[in-house]
């Protein structure tokens, strides 16, 4: 079981990569969704800070500043939903592990699921926030940077798409059928919107590089 008092982000890259390739249930398929989701909104912030202070971008300083704020608090949140979905999925593991005869074993299996569905849930909705500030920065950033842009586009998108089958192999299992459908459901017009949202803004930033950067800023 993790220790409560030590968080996996405050592990080094290659010592989460490794805990990730043990025999462990966890970290796992959604605390690595969550790691790569942060990854992808610092590059935001990383190129918000950039253009911070330049003179070409003058006019735009309030909004680089609520970006670069905006796109840490996401940040922080997908860096503590790596331990959330640990936790979680500790709990499914625990009510598993009840006694088949127990009477209690049913609805604690059920009230686990339920609650291991959330943190990937909610990786998805903090990269779909991710992905809307990465669309801003696209339009007009530093043109030697619009790569990272798309960097970190395609990064949140593979956490939202990670984190979406995260979420469906709890809801899979669920005994409310309902209830599975409705979080299902929101999932779906989640990869929907943000999906594409995501591709177009790696697409645009290919777009312009194969151009010889013929668009945008020059520094």
């Amino acid at each position: 079981m993790q220790d409560k008092a030590r968080s996996m982000m405050d592990e080094s890259c290659r010592t989460f990569a490794e805990a990730l390739s043990q025999r462990a249930p966890v970290p796992g398929g959604g605390g690595a969704a969550a790691y790569v989701g942060a990854l992808g909104v610092a590059l935001c912030s990383m190129v918000a800070r950039y253009d911070e202070g330049k003179p070409t971008f003058a006019a735009r300083q309030a909004e680089l500043a609520h970006t670069v704020a905006a796109a840490e608090r996401i940040r922080a949140e997908l860096t503590r939903l790596v331990d959330e979905d640990a936790a979680a999925y500790e709990l499914v593991s625990a009510a598993y592990a009840l006694d088949r005869e127990d009477p209690a074993r049913p609805e604690a299996i059920e009230t686990a699921l339920h609650e291991a569905a959330l943190p990937p849930y909610r990786i998805m909705v903090a990269c779909a926030r991710a992905i809307a500030l990465l669309e801003g920065m696209a339009q007009d950033c530093s043109r030697l940077l619009l790569s990272d842009v798309g960097c970190g586009a395609m990064l949140c998108r593979g956490a939202l798409d990670a984190a979406n089958l995260t979420v469906c192999v709890n809801t899979a299992s669920m005994r409310d059928r309902e209830r599975a459908r409705e979080i299902d459901d929101q999932c779906v017009a989640l990869i929907a919107e943000w999906e594409p949202r995501a591709q177009a803004i790696a697409d645009h930033a290919i777009g312009v590089m194969k151009k010889g950067y013929g668009h945008g800023h020059t520094a």
